[in-house]
């Protein structure tokens, strides 16, 4: 008889199902027109509909299935029955055909932290810059991320009506990445995406320090990894607090996944245990290649006003 697929890989499954789940219900408040738009700490840090229903669904669909799980969320809400129409208890059959890495292969449901953000890029949502918008769901291990899925509502909306809108990422270390085509930017091209709404001195000079080619100021942490993996650009620089552990959970676990590292400005990796403190204040430093050039022409400066955790 053939044995159960292990717990990582049916979470994953799991998480792919409730991230298109996730998708489809940003899409519909979009199309309601009623965003239900709310300043958290001011204009820069919103929350809408979208937000918390998709946190609910998230949160309550792996919940049912998997009730050992740690999940930590973006959004504080209050505890209340969730709606049965947000609930998602369908899996991918295809990540379940995949073999779970040795190493994860009799990891339990209470060794897991999921980390959530259920809408990463609010502010250009509200804006209608809708191509910068993800939901993440980052698997975390032993204070590693190792799972990954990022789901993009609205890829493919500037083809016009009737174009099918969205798709769905996938990662983990010692398995790969799927959903998207793995390209690296031009040969000689060094091209950096940045914060569109967080800018300041230190981000400025930081990314002028690279030496770019060209700079990509683009919403959302989940669209910035999208931006190395797809050869858009070459490093994602951030040389600020702001970025939280929900933010960079799923999109570090598929760009190492790939062969890429996502770090804080001095190189040190970020650690996701359930107690860990959720920003990430020493910044984020993501490359698919030659990690160590971008980390090599981080201004002293920078370095010195972002101490490493």
């Amino acid at each position: 008889m053939a044995s159960s697929p292990a717990v990582l890989m049916r979470l994953v499954a799991s998480a792919y199902t409730v991230a298109e789940k996730a998708g489809t219900i940003v899409r519909k408040v979009l199309q309601s027109g009623e965003l239900g738009i709310v300043e958290k700490t001011g204009a820069n840090d919103l929350q809408t509909l979208a937000d918390r229903l998709v946190q609910k669904s998230i949160c309550a669909s792996l919940s049912k299935s998997f009730p050992k799980l740690t999940i930590i969320g973006e959004e504080e809400l209050p505890d209340e029955d969730v709606e049965e129409e947000l609930l998602e208890n369908g899996h991918s059959s295809l990540i379940l055909q995949k073999s779970c890495p040795d190493q994860y292969a009799n990891l339990k449901e209470e060794e897991l932290v999921v980390w959530v953000d259920p809408l990463d890029g609010t502010k250009e949502y509200t804006e209608g810059l809708l191509d910068h918008v993800t939901v993440l769901i980052g698997i975390a291990y032993g204070g590693t991320a190792i799972a990954g899925v990022i789901n993009q509502p609205f890829y493919n909306y500037q083809m016009g009506p009737g174009a099918s809108l969205g798709r769905t990422l996938w990662g983990g270390l010692g398995l790969g990445a799927f959903g998207f085509q793995l390209q690296d930017v031009p040969d000689g091209k060094r091209i950096i995406t940045t914060t569109r709404s967080h800018s300041n001195k230190l981000v400025i000079d930081a990314v002028q320090a690279m030496e770019p080619h060209d700079v990509i100021r683009v919403g959302g942490a989940g669209n910035k990894i999208i931006q190395l993996v797809e050869g858009k650009a070459s490093a994602y620089v951030f040389a600020s607090p702001g970025c939280k552990k929900w933010d960079t959970c799923a999109p570090e676990a598929i760009l190492h996944a790939v062969g890429g590292k996502l770090t804080d400005m001095h190189g040190n990796a970020y650690r996701y245990d359930a107690n860990v403190k959720h920003m990430n204040s020493a910044g984020v430093l993501a490359t698919l290649r030659n990690h160590e050039y971008y980390i090599s022409r981080v201004p002293q400066a920078v370095l010195q006003a972002l101490p490493s955790d």
